[in-house]
């Protein structure tokens, strides 16, 4: 395997020119350092194409691949399944979620739930939030890069992660949320550009996609497993992973913060339908060159110590000098741009629904100097986490999945019937809320020390976190609505414009309602391309079936 050479490392320090360069100029836009509206939100003036760019850019992390081309050549496309839902999903955010969140004119999702619900609902979401960053966000981000750093830079590991994350840090925080954006959109391009690289010069090598299929087992390329296959059953896809997606998706302040950003609602929502478009490459770009990692193994060719090392491996082996370049480019533009998102995300949480609940006095100034503080704790304890995540999962994709299936049911039971359903009261999104905490926590320690479980509390640790997700969300629910109906209903004049039922009230007074009536014939477009969209998920399940 052979590391950079000069050529190589000119593409990266040009890269690296290129983010600070377009980090510099969107800073100095609009009212990014005045406002906090500026700062977090980026002015809310941002267009969809920048939103739907974002929305890919930060979901794409390191992890993802690294992670999903690790879990391609150990499992085949099935892992894929999450990447395809997701265009679903984000439909689900542009035409359900979107007009409440910009009609409620809300900052970050936990103010969204003290609005629905109340201050207990918003400490609890912030807070789970956070420590959710740790676990999957900041943790196994750092992790994937270091991983790229030793396999492909000759970089120690811990080297490597903290001069991107000092890198990474030093713009967000300069620059704020419009930074962010519109350097996402940069290394959208990048990481694109770099992925289709390699899966191209991967078949090549390999000798097509007909030899692929030749070389690999037929099962690489079914998405839909058994409902007792260990990692994917076809049950929990359908039924397990749209409850991780809605959480993830939908009330996550990492990925709502974009669509917040957005100028009204058919942008938000133009946004969304772009993202879920995008979404769809990972499946081949993403995961299909671990397949061909795996196939090039069988032929000899390649040597896995892990299936994590399909990319590096790839990346190393087969490239020329500059294509290498190219591709770590693209790595740590993935790197790079879910780190931002998750700092200037860290940031405003930690600014709006903590310090400044407890200091509403406190100046725009001492805010944003208490969020870069918190962001660099945060980071610190995700470092410490990494050593963890081997008693979860030997694929770093997978992991991910499963702590995310034990903290998100609660959330989408809480923000699903909250909205279709305004007779749930803020007892009954308190009990769903910690009831969920409870036994999402308790499966994540019984999963650490299963090793020393026996009968139904080793079944309890076994059992696939997407099928423990279908039980945990149906759990919360009926926690939800039992509370609710033993507890008085809440007023309707504190749901204005918070549920369906209450859509077209007037807003409180106080309210900072961003809400632009959306355009009908915009709207109309919308509609086709999500049909379309929706047909181009169908198509690759009967494809891959």
């Amino acid at each position: 395997m052979e590391l950079l050479n000069a050529l190589d490392w000119s593409l990266i320090a040009l890269y690296f020119a290129a983010v600070f360069g377009v980090a510099l100029w969107s800073a100095r836009r609009g009212d990014t350092r005045e406002t906090s509206k500026g700062y977090f939100l980026a002015g809310r003036n941002i267009g969809w194409f920048v939103v739907g760019a974002s929305l890919f850019a930060s979901n794409i992390g390191s992890e993802h691949l690294v992670g999903l081309a690790g879990s391609g050549a150990a499992s085949g496309l099935a892992v894929g399944q999450f990447e395809i839902l997701a265009s679903l999903i984000l439909l689900l955010l542009g035409w359900l979620f979107v007009p409440f969140y910009l009609k409620s004119g809300v900052f970050t999702m936990p103010e969204f739930l003290e609005r629905r619900y109340s201050s207990g609902a918003r400490w609890y979401l912030a807070v789970i939030s956070i420590v959710g960053y740790v676990l999957t966000k900041i943790s196994v981000t750092i992790a994937a890069g270091g991983i790229v750093f030793e396999a492909l830079m000759g970089i120690d590991f811990w080297v490597g992660a903290l001069v991107v994350v000092v890198a990474t840090g030093l713009y967000t925080v300069f620059g704020g949320l419009r930074a962010v954006l519109y350097t996402d959109l940069l290394q959208t391009f990048v990481l694109v550009g770099g992925a289709v690289t390699v899966t191209l010069i991967g078949l090549g090598q390999l000798g097509g996609l007909s030899e692929l299929r030749t070389v690999v087992e037929p099962s690489f390329f079914e998405i839909w497993r058994s409902s007792q296959d260990s990692d994917f059953p076809w049950t929990g896809i359908l039924f397990g992973a749209p409850i991780l997606g809605v959480w993830y998706w939908c009330t996550d302040q990492f990925i709502v913060q974009r669509v917040l950003s957005a100028s009204d609602v058919d942008n938000a929502r133009r946004g969304t339908i772009f993202g879920g478009f995008l979404k769809i490459l990972p499946l081949f770009l993403f995961v299909l060159p671990g397949v061909v990692a795996h196939g090039l193994q069988q032929q000899g060719r390649l040597t896995l110590d892990t299936p994590d090392q399909a990319l590096p491996a790839l990346v190393g082996t087969l490239l020329p000098a500059g294509l290498r370049g190219l591709v770590v480019a693209g790595l740590l533009a993935a790197l790079m741009s879910s780190l931002s998102s998750v700092f200037n995300s860290c940031s405003t949480l930690v600014t709006w629904d903590i310090y400044k609940k407890l200091r509403p006095s406190a100046d725009e100034r001492t805010l944003v100097r208490v969020g870069q503080i918190a962001t660099a704790i945060l980071v610190g304890f995700g470092l410490l986490w990494i050593p963890m995540m081997q008693f979860i999962s030997d694929q770093l994709y997978v992991y991910i999945q499963s702590v995310q299936a034990y903290i998100s049911p609660p959330i989408a039971a809480v923000f699903l019937i909250g909205l279709f359903w305004r007779r749930v009261n803020a007892q009954g999104a308190i009990a769903s809320l910690v009831t969920g905490f409870f036994l999402g926590m308790g499966r994540l320690l019984l999963e650490i020390q299963k090793e020393n479980l026996g009968g139904s509390l080793r079944w309890l640790a076994e059992v696939n976190f997407l099928h423990f997700a279908i039980l945990l969300f149906v759990a919360c629910s009926a926690v939800l609505v039992l509370v609710s109906l033993l507890t008085p209903a809440q007023s309707d004049a504190r749901l204005a414009g918070l549920t369906f039922a209450t859509a077209d009230a007037a807003a409180p007074a106080g309210t900072e309602a961003h809400h632009v009536e959306p355009d009908p014939s915009r709207r109309r477009t919308d509609l086709w391309l999500s049909i379309l969209l929706a047909g181009c998920v169908a198509a690759i399940w009967i494809l891959f079936a």
